[in-house]
């Protein structure tokens, strides 16, 4: 029979917290969620962040100038422009498409300069609230940085792990920027401390998150009624026929006063800062 040996703290069995192998299993899932529910809400304590105003889009919009510039270099390199190939056609539908939607690009920096300057302006007993949020990545949410950061203000970027997209925008502060595994954590901390939200044209996750967050609302699960923005009457009522849900009786009525459709940053900028003063701030 072998007798028991003494081991050198070098050689004691590894601790499951520190088991790489485990922590990135199946069975550790669970763990890893709660993980991802625990440790911003640490970092907001940190920074005294309260509340937070979210603005999401389409992580494919550029700002007008690029998105020109990339459509006329796109034209020049074309080889025969009257008879494109399906390659050149499918190109040239995206670019002509990012010219069309980028300033909304530009509306989203504005809106975000705008909100940022009002909150660091409040009194002090109400300072770091109303922080501009976005997904931490590219076109709205890069823009929704862009604007908090050209004012001095700080700003929050909830970023998530994608095959195809860069990581969080240079526009956060490393202390803010947040890398998720699971989209519904992401979108947990995305409604929790939103106080508005302003959604701007965008395609299935801005949808996504857009008609999560009506339901939520909608159905009393928010305790108070963040004031909502579809920013663009063009593309809100092209994309969704709310109406035609009231007609089929599949919501109510009165559920199309749960967000109000706004088309210039002044408007946007003056409703939202009067909701949150009424609802938040009395």
């Amino acid at each position: 029979m072998s007798l028991p040996r003494d081991c050198s703290r070098d050689e004691w069995p590894l601790k499951a917290y520190k088991n790489l192998d485990f922590l990135n299993s199946d069975n550790a899932r669970s763990i890893r969620v709660l993980c991802e529910m625990t440790e911003p809400g640490l970092r907001f304590a940190e920074e005294n962040i309260k509340d937070t105003i979210v603005l999401f889009g389409s992580a494919r919009l550029k700002p007008l100038e690029i998105a020109q510039k990339e459509l006329a270099e796109l034209k020049t390199s074309m080889t025969d422009p009257a008879n494109p190939s399906p390659a050149e056609k499918r190109a040239l539908h995206f670019a002509e498409c990012g010219v069309k939607a980028a300033p909304y690009y530009d509306a989203a920096v504005q809106l975000a300069e705008e909100l940022t300057k009002w909150s660091m302006a409040l009194p002090e007993a109400d300072q770091r609230r109303f922080i501009i949020c976005s997904g931490g990545g590219p076109g709205i949410m890069e823009a929704a940085n862009r604007g908090a950061h050209n004012v001095g203000g700080k700003s929050i970027g909830l970023g998530i792990s994608l095959p195809f997209e860069q990581g969080v925008n240079k526009y956060i502060p490393d202390d803010l920027q947040f890398e998720f595994h699971y989209f519904f954590v992401r979108k947990y901390w995305f409604v929790l401390l939103a106080k508005a939200l302003v959604a701007f044209p965008g395609g299935f996750g801005t949808m996504d998150e857009l008609f999560e967050t009506l339901t939520l609302v909608q159905t009393k699960k928010v305790e108070k009624l963040p004031p909502i923005v579809l920013f663009g009457s063009e593309f809100w009522n092209s994309v969704v026929n709310f109406d035609a849900l009231v007609q089929w009786g599949t919501i109510s009525p009165e559920d199309v006063n749960l967000f109000k459709v706004i088309d210039t940053v002044e408007e946007a900028r003056d409703y939202i800062i009067e909701q949150l003063t009424e609802r938040f701030l009395k």
